[in-house]
């Protein structure tokens, strides 16, 4: 059977752990030639290895995003192996909560360079590569609830993530007399590395008290009555890379099981 992505070149970058590592996995199942990048290349080797068992086709790429040339050293290492490239996911990112009146400018620049600069990055040198291919593209980035709405105890992920919003239109605009899309999914919370870590921040900040309170206090206002996981996002990203999307580009696809209503 051909997969919904069957043959499609798609570079994602963090890889190698959450969401990265679920929806690398599922493009694959769906016949995609993934580049896995993460600046744990280890990692992203070990989510190489299990798609190659399979039968499938990848390779691992360590870098950082916000290293412009690390991205573009990732892209060219997508045409090298597989002859181009045809789709971005554009998911790694960080959070570091700090309260409202304590965030730093070093918390500020960490958090925009890796969520917003890294992404334009991203989606700079990728478009670059589908330009020159001439066969359009699709650059798909990650936003969140926290691009919909603003949390006092991590203002700095919010507004990165607001950055997104705008990098997805500009881009959208930018972009489309190249046939290049650019679309954005927005998880809520869900049971990835980087919430366990979050929530572990929070309760060492004083805003819980115990491990999972505030993973827990968060996700009880899912209307779909339980938090997410990585694999409630497959969907939507298999979507949003698929044929199934062509005629769709500046949008941002709430995937947070009805947190926040738009």
């Amino acid at each position: 059977m051909v997969g919904r992505v069957q043959d499609k070149r798609i570079l994602i970058t963090g890889a190698g752990s959450g969401m990265g590592r679920t929806i690398a996995l599922k493009l694959a199942d769906e016949g995609a030639k993934v580049v896995l990048f993460d600046l744990n290349v280890d990692a992203a080797q070990i989510v190489a290895d299990d798609i190659e068992t399979k039968g499938g086709r990848a390779i691992a790429v360590g870098g950082n995003v916000t290293q412009r040339g690390d991205v573009a050293d990732a892209v060219q290492k997508s045409v090298d192996a597989f002859g181009g490239l045809d789709v971005l996911f554009a998911i790694a990112g960080i959070i570091k909560p700090m309260h409202f009146l304590d965030v730093t400018e070093e918390n500020w620049r960490m958090t925009l360079d890796v969520n917003g600069l890294g992404t334009l990055i991203c989606q700079q040198e990728a478009a670059k590569q589908m330009i020159a291919q001439g066969t359009g593209g699709k650059l798909i980035l990650t936003s969140s609830i926290a691009g919909r709405q603003g949390y006092p105890n991590f203002a700095p992920y919010c507004a990165s993530k607001f950055a997104v919003t705008a990098l997805t239109q500009a881009a959208a605009r930018g972009l489309a007399e190249h046939g290049i899309t650019c679309n954005a999914f927005a998880p809520g919370v869900v049971d990835t590395p980087l919430w366990k870590k979050l929530d572990l921040d929070l309760m060492e900040l004083g805003d819980s008290k115990a491990p999972g309170e505030a993973f827990s206090e968060f996700s009880s206002g899912i209307l779909a009555g339980r938090p997410g996981t990585a694999d409630d996002v497959v969907g939507t990203a298999l979507y949003l890379a698929s044929g199934d999307s062509d005629y769709m580009t500046g949008q941002i696809v709430m995937i947070d099981g009805g947190m926040v209503l738009v």
